[in-house]
């Protein structure tokens, strides 16, 4: 792709276009907590993480057993998960307990990773 495909031939701004677009678009704030949302996901430990849990429910030795890992590690990355409300925790008894948050969670990796196998 060369750049006059990129850029306009001419300078022509649709108001209309424009006007709509700029009723509907989210407040800057949240666009940035929705980037810092996304970020989130760039961390393929993160990913596996949450794709185990998208499996079960599992504590902290569960995680570090299957990925290999020690429990410090895995702990810090459930602490960014946590605080970005992607994951629950539950205790019983000395055991905590981590899980999805919700049912979106499992939407966007769900549909991630359909749109990564499309492109294959």
């Amino acid at each position: 792709m060369d750049e006059r495909e990129e850029r306009c031939e001419f300078i022509h701004v649709h108001d209309d276009i424009v006007k709509k677009v700029n009723q509907e678009i989210p407040p800057e704030e949240e666009l940035y907590d929705l980037a810092d949302f996304f970020r989130v996901f760039g961390d393929s430990t993160r990913i596996k993480i949450l794709y185990l849990l998208l499996c079960s429910e599992m504590c902290v030795c569960d995680i570090a057993q299957l990925l290999n890992m020690g429990q410090s590690a895995i702990s810090h990355q459930l602490r960014t998960l946590k605080q970005m409300n992607l994951v629950n925790v539950r205790r019983d008894g000395k055991t905590v307990f981590y899980s999805l948050a919700d049912g979106h969670i499992a939407s966007i990796l769900s549909q991630g990773m359909d749109h990564i196998k499309e492109e294959h």
